[in-house]
């Protein structure tokens, strides 16, 4: 671990609303996969909508990017 890092640091959430819209994608795309979230579902099943939800946020950090270079030229 670097110098300097706490041990139990958390990333803070910067964008007013984020952490809404995160849990609205989480239902929405449980919703999709017809899986009921909670103690009751498999990890499996839980894990299938965790990696769906960052296939969509990288995605969408990555046509934020991508915009935002051809707007600068």
């Amino acid at each position: 671990m670097p110098r300097g890092r706490k041990k139990n640091s958390s990333m803070k959430v910067k964008t007013p609303g984020s952490k809404q819209s995160v849990e609205n994608m989480k239902y929405e795309i449980a919703n999709e996969f017809g899986v009921k979230l909670g103690a009751g579902a498999t990890s499996r099943e839980n894990g299938l909508v965790g990696g769906e939800m960052t296939k969509r946020l990288v995605q969408r950090g990555l046509n934020k990017k991508s915009s935002s270079k051809s707007r600068s030229k």
